[in-house]
């Protein structure tokens, strides 16, 4: 665990210790829940697998977030990692293998094409392309092309990258549609989705503060702020006006949600 991770962890600590009120109705109502990898916990379900995806879905969560990268002919697999090692216990790079390698030796990993065909249209795809080398650069871009072509970008999809020339490679992806995700690069980040015309801008919630979050509105963008994993930190961040919140905690919070709603409607 880094350095960065571990005061992440002692923040949330605390942010989950500071009392919240409950959010109105309204900012309960528009805040749009997505499930990072999956509701998964390694063990008994491996993230951004199709079970993980399926247990977010079956719990009512709207979105899901998941990591694209390339076999070596060309096909958009789902792993955040170069190779499966942390998750599943195999070292062979996803590049290196052809699909049919891939879904011989490791069946769990999805194809983009079996995320879209299972949950497009019933949950809101958040797609992060990792930032790697494309040795076939046209033939990757009109792969993910080809996978997405059936879909509308924001109505259906937004494509995240922490990497900004990962969005040149992807020119048939509007500006709206792209989501540039920060880490300590807070400032270049948003400089870059105010002149490109993005969706907004990604973060973790501690980084991603008010000025910044006003300064998105004006422009008609939003913020998607991780990870929240208790009740007063996710209430605070609703509070706020926040609409998209990733969350590996997302099914849990999503009861929160649709509990605080049904008191409220009394």
């Amino acid at each position: 665990m880094s350095v960065l991770d571990i005061a992440m962890s002692v923040a949330d600590a605390a942010a989950a210790r500071m009392p919240a009120a409950t959010p109105t109705p309204t900012q309960l109502q528009r805040c749009r829940l997505i499930s990072h990898r999956g509701e998964h916990d390694n063990i008994e379900v491996h993230e951004n697998t199709l079970a993980a995806f399926r247990a977010a879905c079956d719990a009512g969560v709207w979105g899901i977030e998941c990591d694209i990268r390339f076999t070596a002919d060309a096909v958009p697999v789902i792993c955040h990692d170069t190779d499966p090692v942390r998750v599943f216990g195999r070292g062979e790079p996803v590049s290196t293998l052809t699909f049919a390698q891939l879904r011989r030796i490791l069946p769990n990993i999805p194809s983009l094409a079996e995320v879209i065909a299972s949950f497009a249209g019933k949950m809101h795809l958040m797609l992060e392309v990792k930032a790697e080398d494309w040795p076939r650069g046209e033939r990757h871009a009109h792969a993910l092309r080809d996978a997405l072509s059936a879909l509308t970008p924001v109505q259906d999809y937004h494509v995240l990258s922490l990497h900004t020339p990962m969005f040149d490679r992807l020119a048939f992806v509007p500006p709206q549609a792209c989501l540039p995700v920060a880490e300590l690069n807070v400032a270049a980040m948003s400089r870059y989705a105010l002149q490109r015309g993005c969706a907004g801008i990604g973060g973790h919630y501690l980084l991603l503060g008010k000025r910044l979050q006003d300064s998105h509105a004006r422009a008609g963008q939003q913020l998607g702020v991780g990870f929240p994993a208790s009740r007063n930190c996710f209430y605070r961040q609703v509070a706020r006006g926040i609409e998209w919140v990733f969350s590996n905690d997302a099914v849990l919070l999503e009861s929160l949600r649709q509990r605080a709603l049904r008191a409220q409607a009394g």
